[in-house]
């Protein structure tokens, strides 16, 4: 998981040379071609059939990768990296009420008071301390953010519905309509008037950054966080995630970034929240 650490912070800083739906498309026009081309080598041109769960797959990709990437890339033209990383967090806890609401598993007291204190630390975050102004600091990009976050959380959970296919399997066959999603609705974003298409010395500007995020953020991230979401189950593999916001607000601090102690200590009470939670429900596994 730790591929995805810098990402917020490369992003918000290629922005400027290509804007989020030329982003999206970008990114996973070439790592879906790398991973089909994985997939064929380590399974077969068979794994690439969906056996009767192309509706499933079409929808999930859509909703976890289409969504995510427009959500979260035109969130943080809105808002700084560190707080879309905090919001992002709170995929474990979102991940849980999930689970309750849609499986009927309520969370015991303890996971429901580790929420609480989530939100929490997220609201000191990027309200900056003064959560009674929440509506008037311009939080659309955050919110936006969430909605990608939301989106992840969708797609974490619908794993367990594609039983007896790999990891790689999984990953490659919901990033295709993933990837025609995204493709879609950048031609659409262009027809409209709200993207323009890229120049070419715009894309070279940032060469490396579109390397990093084919190579580094779609085959090896999602590739990663599918085959341990499979080995780990969705909790636990979020909370891995949970890294990324540290890594993010060490990242800006060496940028030259200064965080004042209201948004340290939003940031302590997220990770503290979340990593108390996940130590809870290993001790209560441990016991059954």
């Amino acid at each position: 998981m730790l591929v995805w650490a810098p990402m917020f912070s490369v992003v918000k800083r290629t922005l400027p040379y290509l804007d989020p739906y030329a982003l999206g498309t970008v990114r996973y026009a070439a790592g879906i071609v790398l991973l089909v081309a994985l997939l064929v080598a380590v399974e077969g041109r068979a794994a690439l059939r969906f056996e009767g769960r192309l509706g499933a797959s079409v929808l999930f990709g859509l909703i976890g990768i289409t969504g995510f990437n427009l959500f979260v890339w035109i969130g943080l033209g809105y808002t700084a990296p560190e707080h879309a990383s905090i919001i992002m967090a709170l995929q474990t806890p979102l991940t849980a009420l999930a689970v309750w609401a849609f499986r009927a598993q309520r969370p015991a007291s303890f996971t429901l008071g580790c929420v609480a204190v989530a939100l929490v630390g997220v609201l000191l975050v990027v309200t900056q301390g003064h959560p009674v102004d929440v509506f008037s600091q311009g939080l659309v990009g955050d919110l936006i953010v969430f909605c990608g976050a939301l989106c992840w959380v969708t797609y974490t959970l619908a794993a367990t519905r594609f039983t007896g296919w790999s990891p790689l399997r999984l990953t490659v066959l919901t990033c295709i309509p993933g990837a025609a999603g995204l493709m879609l609705a950048n031609v659409v974003a262009v027809a409209l008037g709200l993207a323009a298409v890229p120049s070419v010395e715009a894309v070279t500007s940032v060469a490396w950054q579109l390397v990093y995020f084919s190579v580094g953020t779609v085959v090896i991230g999602v590739l990663a966080f599918n085959n341990a979401a499979r080995r780990l189950g969705p909790l636990n593999t979020m909370l891995a995630l949970n890294l990324i916001p540290i890594s993010v607000f060490a990242i800006e601090a060496a940028l030259g970034r200064s965080f004042g102690p209201v948004e340290l200590s939003g940031a302590a009470l997220v990770i503290g929240a979340l990593v108390a939670n996940n130590l809870y429900l290993r001790g209560t596994s441990t016991r059954r």
